[in-house]
């Protein structure tokens, strides 16, 4: 049993790092790994990144 939530959660990264399809959205603007997934206007698929604000398409 991990002694804390750190531990924890790096278990979960690394399982989650050892699979093939692992895919990571990084906004374009500052780096930054905290990006949602939103639905655009038009029914599109848009980004948002939620560290600076930075929308994307």
């Amino acid at each position: 049993m991990p002694a804390s939530i750190h531990e924890e959660v790096d278990g979960l990264l690394g399982a989650a790092l050892t699979r093939d399809t692992v895919t990571r959205l990084v906004c374009p603007s500052c780096g930054s790994l905290h990006v949602a997934q939103v639905l655009g206007d038009n029914g599109g698929i848009s980004y948002v990144c939620t560290a600076c604000g930075h929308s994307w398409s």
